[in-house]
């Protein structure tokens, strides 16, 4: 197939760690990778935010990136896109008509609306991954939310007109259905992790020999992924060090508002001396750096999927996880890690007491967690489960007789 993915503000050439990168920029990248593995064509469309950078550009795995032209040539946060959206939306339709796609797969809703406009009028069918919903973002953030205030009827309006949404949880399939959407256009197929990259198992990030025990936590470090009870919980768990990867680089670390926050929630608790800022950890560290935790933590207030468990389970280790979202169905409690309530710092230092405190347990569970990501989310398992959804809103290439990957 020929598709089209569309990923307006989370390109796939990002840097991870900053505010508006994250997991969808790793979805994009590796579903996008995969399916060309398999002998499909993709390109990714996103909104161009450097000057300087080529107009098209091939990944390594051999995914086409171009650069849609909407508003400057820079960062803008995600919530001040919409704007854009319309001259976005002129870009990928001026691209489509002189080069169709079969379908077109949208990431995030912006994305969506831009791909309705564009797609639609020439007959391209448009799948959607919604990647958060701006009605659980409501709920949990309230007046915190900075999304536009156009977002939940756009959303509303999306669920109506695209061909299939592709959920990445069964809480998102809930929340889908609450909001009125078909459950015969909808299909669960989660985020994956690239196995491969942790079949390795070599630790090269050192570890401080003051402290016998290491925790770990790996987000970008806004508020509502709990980092915060993560320090705060350190309290009741003595002679135990805290790494914390996400945010700029870290030359840059303590300008960030983010980090500076939290280093002061980290003074206020008494912990400063076993907390650490990593700064933006790149891809290719990440296997090391997860490896190096006797456990690592994710500790959302919610998490539509969550990439990062599912990395750590790679990892062979055992994962704390706040029963939220995806991580409800990625982390099985008591199997491959370990479930607390969000916003309860005392939960997270009891289930880390208990298992820093038994190594045969951590042991049983990162093999757990290992075993169940190969099985289950490989990335080119994913890609063949997408596809299956492609499949039907498109009718198969003449020849075609199986997915390859």
């Amino acid at each position: 197939m020929n598709i089209a993915m569309v990923s307006e503000h989370a390109s796939p050439l990002a840097v991870l760690g900053g505010a508006d990168a994250g997991g969808q920029n790793v979805h994009v990248a590796e579903l996008s990778a995969a399916l060309v593995r398999a002998g499909h064509r993709v390109r990714v469309f996103t909104r161009r935010d450097d000057a300087r950078a080529p107009a098209t550009q091939v990944m390594p795995t051999g995914v086409v990136v171009e650069l849609l032209d909407a508003g400057p040539a820079a960062f803008v946060a995600k919530d001040d896109l919409w704007p854009l959206m319309g001259a976005f939306a002129q870009q990928l339709f001026q691209r489509l008509a002189a080069d169709p796609a079969d379908l077109v797969h949208a990431h995030f809703w912006m994305s969506a609306s831009a791909a309705i406009t564009a797609a639609q009028p020439l007959g391209i069918p448009v799948v959607h991954t919604f990647h958060a919903l701006g009605s659980e973002k409501a709920r949990m953030q309230g007046a915190a939310d900075s999304s536009p205030a156009i977002r939940l009827a756009e959303e509303a309006r999306i669920i109506r007109a695209v061909d299939r949404i592709v959920a990445t949880s069964s809480s998102e399939i809930f929340e889908l259905c609450r909001l009125g959407a078909d459950p015969r256009r909808l299909k669960i197929v989660p985020c994956g992790v690239d196995v491969a990259v942790f079949d390795d198992r070599a630790t090269t990030w050192r570890r401080d020999r003051r402290f016998p025990q290491r925790v770990v936590t790996l987000s970008r470090l806004v508020e509502r992924k709990g980092v915060a009870d993560v320090i705060s919980a350190l309290v009741d768990v003595p002679a135990t060090e805290l790494l914390i990867a996400g945010g700029p680089a870290e030359r840059r670390l303590f300008a960030d508002p983010d980090v500076r926050r939290l280093a002061a929630h980290a003074a206020a608790c008494g912990v400063s001396d076993r907390v650490t800022f990593v700064g933006r950890v790149g891809r290719e560290d990440v296997p090391s750096f997860l490896r190096s935790a006797d456990v690592v933590v994710c500790a959302p207030w919610y998490e539509p999927f969550g990439i990062v468990p599912l990395e750590a389970m790679a990892a062979g280790r055992p994962v704390v996880a706040t029963a939220v979202g995806g991580q409800n169905d990625t982390v099985l409690d008591g199997f491959t890690g370990t479930h607390v309530a969000p916003k309860e710092p005392r939960a997270i230092a009891h289930a880390l007491r208990e298992l820093l405190g038994d190594p045969k347990r951590r042991a049983d569970l990162g093999a757990a967690g290992r075993e169940r990501v190969h099985q289950r989310f490989s990335w080119d398992r994913i890609a063949r489960e997408t596809y299956g959804v492609y499949r039907t809103v498109v009718r198969a290439p003449a020849g075609e007789a199986a997915f390859t990957a």
